[in-house]
């Protein structure tokens, strides 16, 4: 009789599941069928899977994992070969730096966990499974590139997406039907691909040729996801549909390209932003998905402290002045700006925007996309549309001084003028706009409120578990005397399950705002040093991006390291 056996014969015998009788009897039973004891207790209605699972993994102190559910990832799989992976009965799961989360059927055997740890070259985190799971699983997971696009169309319907318009006819000697027939495998696969991001809620696509695969990774809550993996020859018909699909020039590969185009999946649509790009083993091509029912209705639905949504509602209330949404790429600026849009919006205004390129399309608003190549600049734009008689602009971005210029003069001549900026905080917006020509006297009359922001990932409520941390991480972390002394928080970190992405499901929005007060403007005015500013803004009770992240900690929404990853401290 195996360890394992012994431990398992233990465990079930303490938990009242079976007698020393019936216990000898099993292992007899299992020695002649040469089957394994986990098999005979589970045919024998003696316990579920899931208890065989939770009794062991409470004995073990590791958390079980049910594979059947596991959508794996390839580059995870090829971290352990295939032949140990057999011969230890294990299944490689996820693998975060030097760290692989490794599925076992004996956490008991120690000396089977140190050989993988020296065969992989890495420190080990792991989770249970039985044997039959992960024999099953090994097959799916190191099957060929051809089996794995062979199964995914034949699983794939279909029937529901439809593309807008029609496609392209440009020929560069490539068969079209190859890419333009629906029924073809190349088809097949794009629609399979865009309708799984769509289902996934992922904003973006990435498709990268490597010298012998194709990639295909979702950007899901702000981070990269391998979703699955294209044989190289399916690489040229992949990237030609997309340029049919967006109308762009099949015979140009040494150029970078954009394009969009509408899918219907259902009875909604769709728009996808597409960029193209000459990469070494061939063009790279990104999809960002603009579903604009993922646009937040009401404004207090976007998730905001008490005392940032007040100062952003007074803001945009107003009837004239500047409000600035700063933050990277990504950070949510668009969706902040058109929940305000939409929360002020009434037939009684003039509501017009300027956006490269129009995103979101919103009923009872005059939406102008940027066009360079036709003249059709930020700056040109705006100083067309002040001629319109607007009472609210929004500039989708203040590029260069020319339109800043324009943009400060519009807010002083009674225009309420919402726009973004790339900078790192609220503070450190009126140094840029000083730098990028602006006198700091027309920046403190024209400016009502800067906004910082930030997207952060929130903890997955099934898996997060309880976090200890010392005082003395937490007062590094930005936490206060009082926060320490009254201790009304319950701290979690992020743990993994099957149906999150390393311990976090969804994002919510921190924002940073700075009202340009009586005080601050005078500050301003005077050339006074940005940390002083941020000071007198922090003494009147602004809220720093550290400060909301560390608010949302304390509520258990989301982790340390998440907060720390996406804000700088004070």
């Amino acid at each position: 009789m195996s360890q394992f056996d012994r431990k398992l014969r233990a465990i079930l015998q303490k938990a009242g599941l079976i007698d020393e009788e019936v216990s000898a009897e099993l292992v007899e039973q299992a020695k002649s069928d040469g089957k394994s004891l986990t098999e005979l207790v589970i045919k024998g209605n003696i316990a579920t899977e899931s208890q065989l699972l939770s009794l062991i993994s409470r004995s073990a102190n590791i958390p079980p994992i049910d594979l059947e559910r596991l959508r794996f990832n390839p580059e995870v799989v090829d971290s352990v070969p295939v032949d140990v992976a057999n011969d230890y009965k294990i299944f490689p799961v996820d693998r975060i730096g030097n760290i692989i989360t490794i599925a076992v059927a004996n956490p008991f055997d120690v000396l089977k966990l140190d050989d993988i740890r020296i065969i992989t070259g890495c420190e080990l985190r792991p989770v249970l499974s039985t044997a039959e799971a992960i024999a099953k699983m090994i097959p799916v997971a190191y099957r060929s590139d051809e089996e794995s696009v062979g199964d995914i169309l034949d699983s794939f319907e279909d029937g529901d997406l439809e593309l807008k318009g029609d496609v392209g006819d440009d020929d560069d000697g490539l068969d079209l039907s190859e890419i333009s027939d629906e029924a073809s495998p190349v088809v097949k696969m794009v629609n399979k691909i865009i309708s799984d991001a769509c289902a996934s809620g992922v904003s973006d696509i990435h498709i990268e040729p490597y010298e012998k695969k194709v990639v295909v990774r979702y950007r899901r809550d702000g981070r990269l996801v391998e979703a699955l993996t294209l044989p190289k020859r399916m690489q040229n018909n992949v990237t030609s549909r997309i340029k049919i699909m967006s109308k762009l020039d099949i015979a140009e590969k040494q150029k970078p390209q954009d394009g969009k185009f509408q899918i219907k999946i259902g009875n909604k649509a769709i728009d996808f932003r597409v960029s193209i790009l000459p990469v070494v083993w061939g063009e790279k091509t990104v999809f960002r998905i603009l579903d604009s029912s993922n646009l937040a209705v009401d404004i207090k639905s976007l998730g905001f402290e008490e005392k940032s949504m007040s100062d952003y509602t007074w803001a945009i209330e107003r009837p004239y002045g500047m409000i600035l949404v700063t933050g990277p790429t990504g950070s949510g600026k668009s969706t902040t700006l058109y929940s305000a849009v939409q929360h002020i919006a009434e037939p009684e205004i003039n509501l017009v925007t300027v956006e490269d390129p129009v995103e979101y399309t919103l009923d009872g608003i005059n939406q102008v996309p940027v066009n360079p190549k036709r003249g059709m600049t930020f700056s040109g734009a705006l100083r067309s549309i002040l001629r319109q008689d607007p009472d609210v602009v929004l500039l989708g971005e203040i590029r260069d001084a020319e339109t800043l210029e324009i943009a400060v003069k519009a807010a002083l001549t009674g225009h309420l003028v919402l726009s973004t900026l790339h900078t790192n905080d609220a503070a450190s917006t009126i140094t840029r706009m000083v730098d990028m020509g602006m006198d700091p006297f027309m920046v403190a009359s024209s400016t009502i409120l800067i906004c910082a922001q930030r997207l952060a990932r929130r903890l997955c409520t099934y898996c997060k578990q309880p976090a200890e941390l010392s005082d003395e991480a937490l007062k590094r972390a930005g936490f206060t005397e009082e926060d320490l002394t009254k201790r009304e928080f319950e701290l979690f970190k992020p743990v993994g399950c099957n149906r999150c992405t390393n311990g976090y499901k969804g994002r919510f929005a921190l924002l940073e705002t700075m009202q340009l007060t009586e005080g601050v403007k005078r500050m301003v005015v005077d050339s006074a040093n940005i940390q002083d500013i941020k000071q007198l803004a922090l003494d009147e009770g602004m809220l720093t991006l550290r400060r909301c992240g560390l608010l949302n900690f304390m509520r258990g929404i989301t982790s340390l390291e998440e907060v720390e990853r996406c804000t700088m401290a004070d």
